[in-house]
């Protein structure tokens, strides 16, 4: 057992990173298997050495992050954990990064992840981003977040949004509604986030006005997009030709983000991901950026990161040859359900075909009788 000292400058600062009823202590404290105390402008720790070095260099990264005026929660405390259990104490520095945007309601959106910073870094200096990575890790929200810095900014014009119309693995059917009706639901994401980031209101009135477009992939043929911000989401569901078609819609003074989870993608088996095809295609081409985000950057609730950790574990310990297995049984699957149609057609066409001869000794029989 060893016992470290941390001097605290301003007890604001202490207020901060301890949080409402202590609660981010307790969890720093439940993690570490340490004991911490406050007295005065001293942050006393007590515990087996590994925990107290570790929960020195977490409190002080944390009282740095507040004492910039970052807002401190359970998130933070977490990933700050993860940080200087892996020896990357000297990056918390970079976490307190620069505003992106302000929403409606005045809430400062910014990266809170060096992945996310990365991520962001990569929007604002290239041209076409990808942006990969599970769900949770901010893909979206950053992108819009971005172009609407950049509209307001007057860097561009226009904010496209657009995604591909496909089905999380089931069938809707005919949607009621005209054509906006009917795709609107998948392009809901889309909206929310420019909702948070505008307001209902603001969002209405540039949508009238033509600076904002949210459609699907399919309105994008033959259209050249120039001073715009484009943002492509769910770009895993899209065709090889299809994301070779959306590539070539970039005019002069646009900028372009891809974003996609290669783990969550919906099209037949027999379908190759455009998403995974650019990937390949576009590395190491110049002003195009690739940020490959992970389970670490997730924001969303805590379970999310452990439920995406659990899903990597588990498809790692799969047997190769259940994961062909699989795949294979998917596209026999999809091979038979194209069997029984062709089948039903031939029917169809032989029933068909069995009719006419009947028919045209009705009609003899009918003549000879007339006879």
């Amino acid at each position: 057992m060893i016992d470290r000292t941390v001097e605290v400058e301003r007890m604001e600062h202490v207020i901060s990173v301890f949080g409402s009823f202590d609660q981010n202590l307790r969890l720093i404290e439940s993690d570490l298997n340490v004991k911490i105390l406050d007295r005065d402008n001293l942050i006393h720790i007590t515990g087996e050495e590994e925990g107290v070095m570790l929960a020195e260099k977490a409190i002080n990264g944390l009282l740095a992050l507040a004492a910039r005026g970052e807002a401190i929660d359970a998130q933070n405390v977490r990933y700050i954990l993860k940080l200087v259990r892996n020896g990357q104490e000297s990056e918390i520095s970079k976490l307190a990064g620069d505003v992106i945007c302000i929403t409606a309601k005045g809430k400062p959106i910014k990266p809170k992840t060096l992945g996310q910073r990365e991520y962001c870094e990569a929007i604002a200096n290239n041209t076409v981003t990808l942006g990969i990575g599970p769900a949770g890790t901010g893909k979206t929200y950053l992108a819009v977040a971005a172009a609407v810095a950049a509209f307001r900014a007057e860097k561009v014009n226009r904010i496209i949004l657009t995604r591909p119309a496909v089905e999380a693995g089931e069938r809707l059917g005919f949607l009621p509604g005209d054509l906006q009706s009917k795709v609107d639901p998948y392009l809901r994401p889309l909206y929310d986030a420019l909702f948070d980031m505008l307001g209902p209101d603001t969002y209405q009135k540039y949508l009238e006005r033509g600076n904002i477009e949210v459609a699907p992939l399919a309105y994008m043929r033959g259209r050249t997009l120039d001073d715009s911000f484009i943002i492509l989401d769910e770009a895993q569901n899209t065709s090889r030709e299809q994301m070779k078609m959306f590539l070539t819609r970039i005019g002069f003074g646009s900028r372009v983000v891809i974003t996609g989870d290669i783990t969550q993608i919906d099209l037949p088996s027999d379908k190759v991901s455009g998403l995974k095809v650019a990937m390949k295609v576009l590395e190491g081409i110049d002003d195009i950026a690739i940020c490959t985000l992970t389970g670490a950057d997730v924001v969303r609730h805590r379970l999310v990161q452990k439920i995406i950790e659990a899903y990597e574990d588990y498809e790692k310990r799969l047997p190769s040859d259940e994961k062909e297995s699989g795949r294979s049984g998917r596209a026999a699957g999809s091979a038979a359900r194209s069997g029984r149609t062709a089948q039903r057609s031939g029917r169809s066409r032989g029933e068909t075909g069995r009719d006419r001869p009947q028919n045209s000794r009705g009609r003899q029989n009918r003549g000879q009788r007339n006879a």
